[in-house]
């Protein structure tokens, strides 16, 4: 099975999405306004899923909401951003291009490799040493980590975290995985932790059905995305967000 084909990139923008659910959304004629008081752009940002009536003023609206919240306007872009040339458009509206982002798929359904899995733990809830973890090594936000664990909490998922020093996240979506929320110590990388959480992961959703997994991951990251293909995972699409600065 070729995986590549797999993933649908409306189904990427959707399954996203769902797996990283923003608290806060308001639906605009077919583009959703999310946030999380700033926590993460994903969360915090215009999901355009369908054409709205004026382009204009959606933007318009869009950049009022944000606006009176603080944060800056991003819009989350995939191809199947609608309509089609908004890409464009927001660039020449001064819009910056930033993190290119690349989907990744696997196939679940085979035979697997499990070796040193055994002792990474997989909870549902996340422990406050999985928090903390995840939070040193990818907390950019201050003193936000309640609302990231708000996120992180908004739907059914598995935590899986190795010595305490590695950590992941694995999001049930009917026949997909979605694996997010891969964080390794500073001090532990380089001992193939992160390997051995990611197929824990994998693991934990074969036996709950999933026969896919996929995976987001910032095109710049070359280490994760080496270790990620080595692990079956090939690309899919992506996104990019076009972000307009706070205006004082």
């Amino acid at each position: 099975m070729d995986c590549r084909t797999d993933l649908r990139l409306d189904e990427l923008d959707e399954l996203v999405a769902a797996a990283w659910p923003a608290p806060y959304a308001q639906d605009i004629g077919g583009w959703v306004l999310r946030h999380a008081d700033g926590v993460t752009k994903r969360a915090n940002s215009v999901l355009p899923l369908a054409d709205p009536a004026d382009v204009d003023d959606a933007i318009a609206r869009a950049e009022g909401f944000y606006t009176e919240r603080g944060l800056p306007t991003v819009f989350s872009l995939s191809e199947q951003a609608r309509p089609s040339g908004l890409d464009g458009l927001l660039e020449a509206r001064g819009y910056g291009l930033v993190d290119p982002t690349l989907a990744m798929v696997a196939d679940l359904s085979g035979s697997a490799t499990t070796a040193g899995i055994g002792d990474v733990v997989v909870e549902d809830a996340p422990t406050p040493e999985w928090l903390e973890r995840w939070w040193a090594v990818d907390g950019r936000y201050a003193d936000r980590l309640p609302m990231a664990a708000r996120i992180l909490t908004g739907v059914s998922a598995g935590y899986a975290s190795l010595e305490d020093v590695a950590v992941g996240r694995g999001v049930p979506q009917g026949e997909w995985l979605g694996i997010y929320a891969m964080a390794v110590a500073p001090e532990a990388r380089r001992r193939g932790l992160a390997r051995r959480v990611l197929r824990a992961l994998m693991a934990w959703g074969r036996e709950r059905g999933c026969t896919r997994a996929y995976l987001v991951v910032v095109e710049r990251n070359e280490a994760a995305r080496a270790l990620y293909e080595s692990e079956g995972f090939e690309p899919a699409g992506g996104y990019h967000y076009r972000v307009r600065p706070v205006r004082p």
